[in-house]
């Protein structure tokens, strides 16, 4: 594999079918399997990403919004694709698209089938989303009758699946809430598969839960970050393999002695014979400036090399002072030597926030 010559997130196309048939496995022949790709695939490239997983035979898409499944039209993509946020100004390009809606209050169902009634479509695809806990978005047990009230009066839409989201499954102290959840999903699932006189897909598991829950998957799952390698749980994350790789290089090494100091403010003062590398990454590019100070790291030649000073907009300085090292070096910021989760926890965050925030100035470049 050649190395980087510049900042570039390398995405393995071979760990991510791996991932995706780990978790595959794990499901009751016949689930369905629904690839949630919002957020540029979580952070890495959803048009690449998306073809794999079609050619590996995901059964749905999921995105947060519109644009994004534009996106993935545009590129070629064929495959069901559901739009976890959609918003009433969209709801026009989204039929155009092909794409399908969660519709998740009243208004939004109401408006949906305004727009779906007046372009004459018949049975077009639907998801209805329950609020069980999360309260962010979806319709309560308190509302839920406006959804066969107003169903019962069309012909123009029809409901493919409804779902709802766990709060909390990847904790065990949070089990009896989790159950809580899925017993009040399946409630309402219940009852609205009797209120339309048919089922639709149902789904409330997400990669934890398709793990910790496995009776929960009712006929489809969903994942997200587990497609890109991780699992917030130490044992489900070594049968994973993470799919990206931020990679940068030596751009100069500075040679400093005692009373020198490095970057703004003169925030690292030098306190004897020091050698520093500088890279062409910064918080423009995702790597934010809680990582300063020795917070966190990166890998040269195989060792770590700690952050010296503050996180520049463009430019990260590195202690290499014990490290043999020359400009041009290879350097690691997450993957391979260092998971992202190390790298995440050491700033304070999680790899969602991590991984998702690599701005798209980093050159993606897909191996495998």
């Amino acid at each position: 594999m050649p190395k980087a010559e510049e900042s570039v997130l390398e995405i393995d196309l071979n760990a991510l079918a791996h991932n995706f048939k780990t978790i595959k496995s794990q499901l009751t022949p016949g689930v369905k399997f629904m690839s949630v790709i919002k957020a540029y695939a979580y952070g890495n490239d959803s048009v690449a990403i998306a073809q794999k997983l079609e050619e590996l035979g995901t059964d749905y898409f999921a995105v947060a919004y519109t644009e994004e499944g534009i996106r993935l039209r545009k590129a070629g993509i064929t495959s069901p694709i559901l739009i976890l946020h959609s918003q009433p100004v969209n709801f026009p390009k989204i039929i155009e698209h092909c794409l399908e809606p969660n519709l998740y209050s009243a208004r939004t169902l109401e408006l949906f089938i305004r727009i779906a009634e007046k372009q004459k479509q018949k049975d077009y695809p639907v998801h209805i989303k329950f609020n069980t806990g999360m309260n962010r978005l979806g319709f309560t047990e308190v509302n839920y009758y406006n959804i066969p009230e107003k169903i019962k009066k069309t012909s123009a839409i029809k409901i493919v699946s409804a779902f709802s989201h766990l709060a909390a499954s990847e904790n065990w102290r949070e089990r009896e809430f989790t159950l809580s959840q899925i017993h009040n999903f399946s409630n309402l699932a219940t009852q609205l598969v009797k209120d339309i006189d048919y089922e639709p897909l149902l789904h409330i598991c997400n990669t934890s839960a398709i793990f910790n829950y496995p009776k929960a998957g009712f006929s489809m799952v969903r994942s997200g970050l587990g497609l890109y390698g991780f699992a917030n749980d130490p044992k489900l994350n070594a049968r994973l393999k993470p799919v990206g790789t931020l990679k940068t290089v030596i751009s100069q090494i500075q040679e400093l002695e005692k009373g020198d100091t490095v970057g703004y403010g003169r925030a690292f003062k030098v306190k004897g014979p020091t050698r520093t590398a500088t890279v062409p990454l910064g918080h423009a590019d995702g790597i934010k400036r809680i990582y300063g100070h020795g917070k966190a790291g990166f890998f040269v030649n195989g060792k770590y090399a700690p952050i010296v000073g503050k996180v520049c907009m463009d430019i990260i300085m590195i202690d290499v002072t014990q490290i043999d090292c020359k400009e041009g070096d290879e350097v690691i910021v997450f993957g391979g030597p260092q998971h992202a989760t190390r790298f995440a926890a050491a700033g304070g965050t999680i790899p969602y926030e991590l991984i998702t925030g690599i701005s798209q100035r980093v050159t993606r470049k897909i191996i495998n």
